[in-house]
């Protein structure tokens, strides 16, 4: 679970601000931890995936509204009243 403290940690304390006016949620997430150093891929059924080096895939969807998150995935919300980014890790089965 150490992984999801480095990537909450990139969010909250990103390179760059999220501007809402000049980059979508996704674009500034896939960038921020792109700076720490995470390889960001593709994925089908989410916003982006993350790939360890050899561990799986790790996929995240990003949002702005906190209602009926899916909890496979991990989930990188905006709060505009704040203007903060948190991360809300999948759940574990």
């Amino acid at each position: 679970m150490q992984i999801y403290q480095v990537i909450a940690e990139a969010i909250a304390k990103p390179p760059i601000p999220h501007e809402p006016a000049k980059q979508s949620l996704k674009a500034w997430a896939m960038y921020c931890l792109r700076d720490k150093g995470f390889k960001v891929v593709y994925a089908q059924n989410a916003d982006f995936a993350i790939e360890p080096k050899g561990g799986n895939k790790l996929y995240f969807k990003v949002t702005e509204n906190t209602a009926d998150l899916d909890p496979k995935l991990g989930w990188i919300v905006w709060d505009s009243s704040t203007k903060n980014a948190s991360l809300i890790p999948p759940e574990v089965i």
